[in-house]
């Protein structure tokens, strides 16, 4: 297909980019000012290993990412080229934790200490086949507890209504206080 330029001559025409799906959402913003003396028991019927990964590397990040957030039209780290993501990723004030359930990773958490007196919780959450096993409670209790390590003023955390719907609810059951809610629209297809 040609196009005609101003002075009349054929171009070729470039083919548009369909237009990112958006789709309404809420988004709440949460915070914590103090630590919580929160233990939660790991569920005792499973074999599970909680490890950070350092330097880790981008495809498994990746791996990672698409795992646990595909369901929940996680996009923004797939937007990134490989050197953008992994100057994030590797970054010394940032911490990937990878949970491991019987040898095969079953959710993650990122901790992103790069401000000096927040911390945030980034990403968090398990795995599909891992759902409703008891893990998601006391992986956010250890993920609370990675960001308090890093003695911040106060650790943050933001969950949206394209999330599980037990997101928010376990966020303030655990401790978290909502200081925020927007109303957005997110683009849902990368």
């Amino acid at each position: 297909m040609m196009a005609h330029g101003p002075s009349g001559a054929a171009t070729p025409a470039v083919p548009s980019l369909p237009a990112p799906d958006l789709m309404k959402t809420t988004v709440t913003f949460l915070q914590m000012l103090a630590e919580q003396n929160t233990r939660i028991a790991a569920p005792a019927n499973l074999k599970l290993m909680l490890v950070r990964a350092e330097n880790i590397s981008v495809g498994f990040y990746r791996y990672l990412y698409t795992a646990v957030g595909g369901g929940y039209h996680w996009i923004d780290r797939n937007k990134l080229d490989n050197a953008s993501l992994a100057t994030i990723i590797q970054d010394p004030k940032v911490e990937v934790w990878v949970l491991y359930a019987s040898g095969q990773p079953a959710g993650y958490f990122e901790v992103d200490g790069r401000q000096s007196t927040v911390v945030e919780l980034q990403y968090f959450g398990l795995l599909p086949e891992f759902h409703g096993l008891g893990l998601g409670k006391w992986l956010l209790a250890e993920a609370i507890r990675a960001c308090w390590a890093k003695q911040p003023g106060r650790v943050i955390v933001e969950t949206c209504t394209l999330d599980g719907p037990a997101a928010l609810p376990l966020y303030q059951k655990l401790g978290f206080v909502a200081y925020d809610q927007r109303e957005k629209e997110m683009e849902i297809s990368g």
